[in-house]
């Protein structure tokens, strides 16, 4: 038998259901995978982080703390964007981005795993 399956087939039912209820839906999992997905690539990743230290920074910087070209980091920033994971406004000429609240949280998830990996 593998080790990743019970050898015996038993279903606590009233408890295996309360935990079917308060699992999210099929299209709010794909939302939440997505998300999860936009922090994948680590340029992104690293963009996210120098939001959270620098709470709201232009492309221009956020070029230079990356060392991405800024056509490169407003891709990424779209992406992150449209994910909900970050904002934009503009400031006169300048694009201002900072991390949505479900940004700042996500990103504290994953930074939570990359120090306790268990």
């Amino acid at each position: 038998m593998s080790q990743d399956r019970c050898d015996l087939i038993c279903i606590d039912a009233p408890r295996a259901e309360a935990i079917r209820e308060r699992l999210l839906d099929g299209e709010a999992a794909q939302d939440a995978a997505e998300r999860a997905k936009a922090l994948s690539d680590p340029t992104r990743l690293t963009l996210a982080e120098a939001l959270r230290e620098g709470e709201e920074l232009c492309v221009c910087d956020l070029s230079w703390i990356v060392g991405r070209s800024q056509n490169l980091v407003s891709h990424h920033l779209g992406t992150l964007r449209s994910r909900g994971l970050v904002r934009s406004r503009r400031d006169g000429k300048m694009v201002m981005y900072s991390l949505t609240p479900m940004g700042r949280s996500l990103l504290g998830a994953v930074g939570e795993a990359v120090r306790d990996p268990t």
